[in-house]
């Protein structure tokens, strides 16, 4: 399959995806697309460290050395790349919220969610699957807000998943 159908079929799974949010209230959508934000994992990863005795410091270490990593990766590959968003590009379509830049692969929240998530599932395996399934909605709700395309989410799901493995390779 080549480049074009690939894009094709990527911009029309966006628009299926999007229309499920056609003329209904995008609040829910919106609030688990913030949780990616980055505060989050910032206040778990202190958490972690201050009450957990076991692996709290070593995940705090590791998730810092892999967002330190994962950061300027993203953006370069979102500097080099330049993937107009789904919003900016496509005619008659605005997105439910602005995002904060003007380019959309990877998807920066999917890959910081899929990171976090990986690490807490190799620290503290019991919550693999509530870490995993919070990761994909967030990497869904990009999609279903208009500022991103499935590829997108695929990339930064991608990208998060290699930084997580790489710096628990070599930190834990």
């Amino acid at each position: 399959m080549n480049i074009k159908a690939l894009s094709y079929y990527d911009t029309r799974l966006f628009f299926w995806l999007f229309r499920l949010t056609k003329n209904r209230s995008c609040r829910p959508i919106i609030w688990v697309s913030k949780t990616g934000d980055g505060y989050l994992y910032f206040v778990i990863g202190v958490a972690l460290w201050a009450f957990e005795p076991d692996y709290g410091t070593l995940f705090l270490f590791t998730t810092l050395m892999a967002y330190s990593l994962e950061l300027p990766i993203y953006i370069i590959l979102k500097s080099t790349l330049r993937r107009p968003r789904p919003c900016d590009f496509l005619h008659n379509m605005t997105s439910h919220i602005t995002p904060a830049d003007k380019f959309s692969l990877p998807s920066g929240h999917t890959a910081a969610a899929w990171l976090m998530s990986t690490i807490v599932a190799y620290f503290y395996p019991p919550f693999w699957f509530i870490a995993y399934g919070w990761a994909s909605m967030i990497g869904i709700s990009r999609v279903l807000l208009g500022v991103h395309y499935p590829s997108d989410v695929l990339a930064g799901m991608t990208l998060g998943i290699l930084i997580a493995n790489f710096s628990l390779a070599i930190l834990a």
